[in-house]
């Protein structure tokens, strides 16, 4: 078709312009610069850098009138996200107009009739390259903005005539730059075949990720970076009924477009989706064929998790499409197909995303009448479940974390209500505007019940990504389903949370200031970031390790175990002045503001009952100095999870040390050590434990605690599995090892609420697993931090046996190591960003680590 006309401007070397293609009469107009007049080399040549994708849509849309270029958001680097709107003048001149007549497609898509979808346009969402180094999607965008701002044809026309096309050129600018800097900076004048030269051979950590290591292909869902929260931001003000995702992968591999596995489709998802994915595949496979490129469907990946940017529409109204292109990464690969050439893939991503606009204009129709009649069915599908809604606490020490939940949910458009009256059930006892009301019948229905359902049981039992996802068991919230008579307690539709300032107790205006001692309640998700605040600040604290009373105004208060203690005399043997005590009270104020936690302000070093202030029990709160180790050899997205943790949630300092020069490292520095999984077999392990037994902590998690069983910084050990070999058809082996996989469902843990790394916590949470190594219960007493209970599974997908290993294997291992300490993680507690519960369990590794 005329839309494949622009393919023959990838790769001239190897694919010549003079290659024969079906244009149909379509002609380029010379008034528009080609991509290589403005990044200055040919499209499929060099790759191209993050700004020289900018440059050339801003160039484009100076000239053309189908063309507006807007900026949607600003990397965690700083780098500009932006994105192309083309459509036809015509359309372009009343774009406002149309846009929200497309919105009335999912509120209120009852208003919108037959009659009008004839006259609509579509919106599809063409987005290339999340993962920066599969780089060949964001140089196909380059041609197609310029294919259908130059184009001239009846093809073209209609394109632009029927549709409104956002093109984002790269979704991961941070990562790609990573990339680009480092094959173009390894390249000389001749490119090379050989995978064992540096081009070929890009370093740790890769470009897949953004800049703290994260796969925001995975993060539509979580949405916790910045790229992903402007990019909902986008998606939603326009809603689309298209959305691709152009990635790449093995290199010895030919094209993938979906549908995927057909059994590991999320039964959450319309049939419709895939019938219209289906439809769509035809024009990509026909597409393909026109060029002479091999291609596949329906034998991998897979629709299920819907935090990937192809699934994440199919549950808001729309068809997501994932193309995969096996990848060069250099300019040329060697491959079981022979040499794969960068512009050859260039081409098909290009053939796919023009196939796309064909398909996009041939089924326009059934498009829109598909998102329309999604959103028109949500009663029907929210009548399907005996759940009515759901009450979320804000209640409490986990009020951070209600809060976070809420200003997750309105960002995918779930609408929240003030919860009106008192509510008891389901395990809670609720003032009047101490929750929020989330009923299930509302548009975003099947959305939210992914979020809040518990899964147990699956049509496939083999996952591409993670099994469950459920948002208040990640984020540690206490939440009830409600069955019935969930109408008279919302009051009110929420439009935005903002996270709370704590409170001040015992210190009514601000002309009046404490004497003796504040007191910080500890259990609120940033107490760990107002006590590194005043720890930066040289302010001598203390922790207390057992419960107390103290009097605030005359009333006794019960204060829980790692209650921060603040002299307000800081200068030992003398009294505070005056304004010594003003400064106090204003930094006080500071860390309610800031960091939402509970301040009491005393008088007396004496309790009513448990230890005084400054007794045994208390201990001086060390300042941690941490050392994350990182580098070639361990999980980048690991690594970038804590980073990201550390140094944007708790404002906190956090050196990466690069495993290959921990060796000659000055340890020193450190107080605290923190690994997780990857390849630890050059450290010096003398060296570590003699640090250890100089007062460090050190803090492995996931696989990074099994390397440290294994070795011997610590005696507990690992629970074997008893193997138990059956013969197996060669047809079924790769089915049942995949069976066998723990790829990511959540668990309860039982606490030791004694225990100073559970402080803040009740005695039973949820977690989130995604291997296989089981840790034997410790024989050591006051070490069993957190077990998992005798029935563990909460949602996700577990093979039976793996499942009954499980009960009574430790989740976190604490024991002292000389004057230091090894506190071991059998999970990840960062995982992805959103698993906010869990965070405060690591937090107190890194703060209360040497304390018991």
């Amino acid at each position: 078709m005329a839309l494949l006309a622009a393919a023959t401007l990838a790769g001239a070397e190897t694919i010549p312009l003079s290659m024969p293609f079906n244009v149909d009469g379509v002609s380029y107009s010379d008034e528009f610069p080609k991509p290589e007049d403005v990044i200055g080399h040919q499209v499929g040549t060099r790759h191209t850098r993050a700004s020289q994708l900018v440059d050339y849509f801003r160039a484009v849309a100076t000239i053309s009138d189908r063309v507006d270029v807007r900026q949607y958001g600003r990397t965690y680097e700083g780098r500009p996200l932006i994105h192309a709107i083309v459509t036809s003048p015509e359309n372009h001149a009343k774009l406002e107009q149309l846009r929200i007549a497309n919105l009335a497609l999912s509120d209120p898509p009852q208003t919108v009739a037959d009659d009008r979808l004839s006259g609509m346009p579509a919106v599809i969402y063409q987005g290339f390259s999340v993962h920066g180094n599969e780089a060949s999607g964001s140089e196909a965008a380059l041609l197609l903005l310029y294919h259908l701002a130059a184009g001239q044809g009846e093809a073209v026309d209609q394109a632009l005539q029927n549709l409104v096309i956002i093109i984002d050129p790269c979704m991961n600018p941070d990562g790609r730059d990573r990339f680009v800097n480092w094959v173009n900076g390894n390249r000389g004048g001749k490119e090379t075949i050989d995978s064992q030269d540096r081009e070929h051979r890009e370093p740790w950590p890769g470009g897949r990720t953004n800049h703290y290591w994260f796969d925001l292909n995975r993060d539509w869902l979580p949405a916790q970076l910045v790229e992903s929260q402007a990019r909902l931001e986008l998606f939603f003000h326009w809603r689309p009924q298209v959305v691709t995702d152009h990635h790449e992968m093995g290199p010895n591999s030919t094209f993938f477009f979906q549908p995927g596995i057909p059994s590991r489709n999320n039964p959450s998802t319309p049939k419709r989706v895939y019938e219209l994915t289906a439809e769509m595949a035809r024009y990509h496979a026909r597409g393909l064929e026109r060029i002479g490129s091999l291609f596949y469907t329906e034998e991998s990946f897979d629709d299920f998790y819907y935090g990937k940017g192809s699934t994440y529409p199919d549950i808001n109204g729309a068809v997501g499409i994932l193309f995969e292109q096996a990848s060069s990464r250099a300019l040329k690969r060697e491959t079981e197909n022979g040499i794969l050439d960068y512009g050859f893939t260039v081409r098909n991503q290009l053939s796919t995303a023009l196939t796309t606009v064909e398909a996009s204009v041939a089924i326009r129709e059934k498009l829109l009448r598909h998102q329309r009649d999604f959103y028109a069915s949500y009663s029907e599908a929210a009548a399907k479940s005996a759940v009515k809604g759901y009450i979320v606490s804000t209640s409490g020490d986990r009020r951070n974390e209600g809060l976070a939940l809420a200003q997750l949910l309105r960002r995918h458009r779930i609408r929240l209500f003030k919860l009106g009256r008192p509510f008891e059930g389901g395990g809670l006892s609720l003032k009047r505007n101490g929750g929020y009301v989330i009923p299930v019948d509302q548009p975003q229905t099947r959305l939210l019940q992914s979020m809040f359902e518990p899964m147990t049981e699956f049509e496939d039992n083999i996952f591409y990504d993670v099994s469950t996802w459920n948002l208040p068991m990640a984020f540690g919230v206490d939440y009830a389903p409600v069955s019935s008579g969930l109408e008279i307690y919302g009051e009110g539709e929420i439009e935005e949370f903002i996270q709370d300032g704590g409170v001040l107790y015992g210190i009514p205006t601000q002309f009046i200031y404490g004497d003796y001692a504040y007191v910080m309640e500890w259990g609120r998700y940033f107490s760990p970031r107002a006590l590194y605040r005043l720890q930066e600040k040289g302010i001598r604290t203390r922790v207390a390790t057992r419960p107390f009373e103290i009097l605030v105004k005359g009333t006794k208060r019960e204060i829980g175990p790692g209650a921060v203690i603040i002299p307000v005399a800081q200068r030992r043997g003398e009294p505070a002045t005056k304004e010594e005590k003003r400064e106090m009270a204003l930094l006080m104020r500071e860390l309610i503001g800031k960091d939402h936690v509970h301040i009491h302000s005393v008088d007396t070093g004496l309790t009513p009952t448990g230890p005084d202030l400054g007794g045994a029990s208390t201990q001086v709160a060390e300042k941690p100095s941490i050392a994350l180790l990182s580098g070639r050899g361990t999980n980048a997205y690991q690594v970038g999870q804590v980073w990201h943790l550390l140094s944007e949630r708790m404002e906190m300092q956090v050196s990466l040390l690069d495993v290959g020069a921990f060796n000659n490292a000055d340890l020193s520095r450190y107080n605290r050590i923190i690994l997780g999984t990857g390849n630890y077999s050059s450290l010096d392990l003398d060296k570590l434990k003699g640090w250890l037994r100089r007062g460090g902590v050190l803090i492995a998690f996931h696989n990074g605690a099994s390397w440290a069983v294994r070795s011997g910084l610590t005696d507990e050990k690992l629970k074997v599995a008893e193997s138990k070999p059956e013969p197996t058809p060669y047809g079924e082996v790769q089915r049942n090892r995949g069976a066998q996989l723990t790829s990511g469902a959540i668990f309860e843990i039982e606490l030791d609420s004694s225990h100073p790394l559970a402080f803040g916590r009740k005695e039973k949470m949820a977690v989130f697993r995604s291997h296989n190594n089981y840790f034997q219960p410790s024989a050591n007493p006051g070490s069993n931090v957190a077990v998992y209970s005798d029935s563990p599974l909460l949602s996700g997908y577990i093979s039976a046996e793996n499942l009954e290993r499980l009960p009574g294997t430790a989740a976190i291992l604490a024991r002292s190591a000389g004057r230091g300490r090894v506190i071991l993680f059998a999970d990840d507690p960062n995982f992805r960003a959103f698993w906010w519960g869990s965070n405060s369990l690591f937090m107190n590794a890194v703060f209360f680590g040497g304390i018991f």
